[in-house]
């Protein structure tokens, strides 16, 4: 199978998870990602500036109608809905919160899935509700492979556990695991 995109989502500990993970990518990378991070309304964009200064990748806060480009990583701003549209540029929306979040992580997957289909690698990191959950289990319907953080290495295990439970996906790994996967996945690709 060939990959297209990657979409993360995660909400409470993510920051760190997220460094972890996208720190361990190789320069590169033959997929985009485009992360969820449930932040405050009122947040800066530090978390895309602070991650690009020390990772291989180019991260970058989205913008809209933005092309989503392969090596780059793409997180939502606050406030917004990130979504893909079907020419594969970044959507964003002020449309009401979904699960209490804005953006809104099943919105992210549900979009991803109608343009990447079984293309598509979906990621479910830490946090505390359950944003996620459904939007892994629509990837995984479409053919896509689905990941959720090892619920007990997670900072909150809600999220990894409601994407487990409801979308049973592909893989449960810590985040060094999912950064393997990834890379080998990549490294496939390439040959």
């Amino acid at each position: 199978m060939t990959y297209k995109a990657i979409v993360i989502g995660a909400s409470t500990g993510g920051f760190y998870a997220l460094k972890r993970l996208i720190t361990a990518l190789p320069d590169g990378l033959d997929f985009p990602i485009l992360v969820v991070q449930h932040i405050s309304p009122n947040s800066d964009n530090f978390m895309a500036k602070y991650l690009n200064g020390i990772s291989k990748l180019t991260v970058k806060e989205a913008d809209e109608k933005e092309p989503i480009l392969p090596g780059n990583v793409y997180i939502a701003p606050p406030n917004y809905h990130m979504l893909v549209e079907e020419d594969f540029t970044i959507g964003l929306s002020t449309e009401e919160k979904i699960r209490y979040a804005r953006p809104s992580i099943d919105v992210l997957f549900e979009s991803a899935v109608f343009a990447y289909g079984a293309q598509l690698i979906g990621i479910v990191l830490t946090g505390a509700n359950n944003d996620g959950a459904h939007g892994l289990s629509a990837i995984k319907k479409a053919g896509g492979l689905t990941i959720a953080q090892l619920p007990s290495e997670a900072e909150a295990d809600m999220m990894p556990q409601s994407a487990i439970d409801l979308a049973k996906p592909h893989h449960i790994l810590p985040i060094d695991g999912i950064a393997k996967l990834l890379t080998e996945l990549n490294t496939n690709q390439k040959k």
